[in-house]
């Protein structure tokens, strides 16, 4: 029934717990997993770096490819066929356009992840990737898996 899974991560725990959901259906239906992880250079994410933006957001690209390579090394040790990537820009459009490049057939990410309090006025990017995508979401209930 599905051929590739996306999977987004932010390196939360909420997002860890919804990747193992995204990694059991994808042995289940021997699926193509695309772990990514946004790092969020849009247009408010100054406002949100310390220090030195250059340094903040080498960091950010940094802990990004930290939170994908965990995912790929539990999706290698199930010997499920896993791509990683890093995007830069806001993640609500870079993930809509990911899962678009790779055909992706389902989308499996969590409930909430690091987000904050700019997040609560902007929404969510769980909410904008159900609201405006095109194809289906699995939304993992992490709240009962991490905190």
């Amino acid at each position: 029934m599905f051929d590739t899974i996306l999977l987004p991560t932010d390196g939360s725990e909420h997002a860890e717990a919804a990747a193992q959901t995204g990694l059991e259906l994808a042995s289940i239906h021997e699926a193509a997993v695309h772990v990514v992880c946004v790092a969020d250079t849009g247009p408010l994410s100054d406002l949100r770096l310390p220090g030195d933006a250059a340094s903040a957001k080498e960091a950010m690209g940094d802990r990004a490819q930290e939170a994908v390579d965990a995912i790929v090394d539990r999706a290698d040790a199930s010997e499920l066929e896993v791509t990683g990537t890093v995007l830069e820009g806001p993640p609500e459009d870079e993930l809509l356009e990911y899962a678009d490049e790779v055909d992706a057939d389902l989308v499996v990410m969590a409930t909430r992840g690091r987000g904050g309090v700019h997040r609560m006025a902007l929404g969510s990017t769980t909410d904008h990737i159900v609201r405006f995508g095109d194809i289906p979401v699995f939304v993992a209930n992490s709240s009962a898996h991490a905190d």
